[in-house]
């Protein structure tokens, strides 16, 4: 597959639905996407599906109306990535999940479906220019690292769940204003503004189709680009282009970098942030000690992983920042 000469399309799509069989309904789709000759992550639940994969080119329409064929998912969005090699994915793996983002939040509790006011880009643009609006990055730290809308407020937070209940207790005096959400590609912001309004928050809103959206929309119709950096997206490819600017620094040596990479040392794997410099320095490892153990033989390696720590045994995902020179080496 990986001398697959055929170009390939990346997307992202979800929908929320009630599925009352995940593990049929996954069967079912793999035997249909596979047909298609899809790669890619899709998580199913109960609560409906999240998808993201590539197709070849020459397939996409067909594997279009697979998924038409599908009653719930007839004519989904489907965002296609924007800065896109077509190297994101080389198998396709379906899961059944719990649920189809974790969000920690019991969903009896209030109704899913009493979501925010949907926004295109031209509306996000002119009510972000509001004085009254509060906008939101419902993203991870290291995704909006490498970029974000300008004047967005990014929360330091390292999963989904984690950032729910610390928006609210940071928004808890400004319920009255517009509060105006964003995430890569729509889906946590459909649970995450439907929380919100239940929480009392009155003006509430969410970018459509998330930055992968905006991005698309922006360039066709020429509008002020908002984003700056890259758009953090979870395949091989790390990141996508939305500007030019280069607002991360590099966690070795502190020069600006927005190039995502996991550490080649399989027994750390840490995802960091390093310049092109750096990768030649450290044999793309997150640190001397990670490099040297990455050249031992495989004999060694095995024998010595039981009793070794990297900094991905030490760190959550993109916590480590390498610039700390008394962490360098561990």
């Amino acid at each position: 597959m990986l001398r697959d000469p055929r170009k390939r399309i990346t997307l992202s799509f979800y929908q929320y639905a009630k599925i009352l069989n995940p593990a049929f309904f996954r069967n079912h789709l793999y035997l249909k996407l596979s047909d298609q000759e899809v790669f890619g992550r899709i998580y199913v639940a109960s609560e409906g599906i999240n998808g993201q994969i590539s197709v070849p080119e020459s397939k996409f329409e067909s594997m279009k109306s697979a998924l038409d064929d599908i009653t719930f998912l007839a004519g989904i969005r489907l965002n296609v990535a924007i800065d896109d090699d077509g190297k994101s994915f080389y198998v396709l793996k379906i899961k059944v999940k719990d649920k189809i983002v974790a969000d920690g939040l019991s969903d009896e509790d209030f109704d899913v479906t009493d979501k925010g006011v949907h926004l295109d880009a031209l509306a996000f643009n002119e009510l972000t220019n509001q004085e009254n609006t509060i906008l939101l990055d419902m993203r991870n730290h290291y995704e909006s690292e490498v970029g974000h809308f300008k004047g967005a407020i990014t929360p330091d937070v390292e999963t989904f769940r984690e950032s729910l209940p610390i928006i609210e207790k940071m928004l808890e005096n400004d319920k009255d204003k517009n509060l105006v959400m964003y995430c890569t590609g729509g889906i946590r912001c459909e649970k995450a503004s439907a929380y919100y309004k239940h929480k009392g928050f009155k003006n509430v809103y969410q970018l459509e189709g998330g930055i992968i959206e905006y991005a698309r929309q922006v360039k066709e119709q020429n509008l002020d680009n908002k984003f700056i950096g890259k758009n953090f997206v979870f395949d091989d490819r790390l990141g996508e282009r939305i500007s030019e600017d280069i607002i991360a620094k590099c966690h070795q040596c502190g020069n600006p970098s927005d190039r995502h990479l996991n550490c080649t040392n399989d027994a750390c794997h840490i995802l960091f942030i390093q310049c092109d410099a750096c990768a030649e320095n450290y044999d793309d490892c997150c640190s001397v000690k990670c490099k040297d153990f990455k050249h031992l033989p495989e004999e060694e390696r095995e024998r010595l992983k039981p009793t070794s720590q990297f900094n991905g045994t030490k760190f959550g995902k993109g916590r480590y920042k390498a610039a700390k020179r008394d962490q360098m080496d561990l």
